[in-house]
């Protein structure tokens, strides 16, 4: 009786384990692009991006200025980030909750699209962001 409640007990804590660690995967891609930004490689920062990305911009240095120009500056020049909720919209893909202190100290909110490819993994596939009330500490 014991061994059956232990190994229901293992099971019960190995679900959420794995929800965590595939959720840690997609949120990695999404530090590892924004931290990327930061540094200012545009070549690290366009391998976390989708097929789409990749295939129009084949030079690095032209997607940070055009992730720049299109007013998507305070992800770039953030000085943190932390996540929020995120939402499975499917197998394949998440929308995921980023809440950033831009480099003014004002606070942001991104809504970021990621897709599970085929051998690469999740990458980001498309951001939407907005200014939130508030200032960043």
């Amino acid at each position: 009786m014991r061994v059956v409640l232990a190994l229901a007990m293992m099971l019960a804590l190995a679900v959420p384990l794995s929800a965590q660690t595939e959720e840690q995967a997609w949120q990695a891609v999404v530090s590892g692009q924004i931290e990327a930004f930061r540094a200012g490689d545009g070549e690290a920062a366009l391998g976390f991006a989708g097929a789409g990305f990749r295939q129009q911009f084949s030079d690095p240095d032209v997607f940070i200025a055009a992730i720049v120009a299109t007013g998507y500056g305070p992800i770039v020049a953030s000085r943190s980030h932390s996540f929020g909720p995120f939402t499975r919209v499917s197998e394949t893909e998440v929308a995921q909750v980023v809440r950033l202190v831009g480099p003014d100290q004002s606070l942001y909110e991104a809504l970021y699209q990621l897709g599970n490819e085929p051998g690469l993994g999740w990458r980001v596939r498309g951001v939407i962001l907005r200014k939130a009330p508030g200032m960043g500490i």
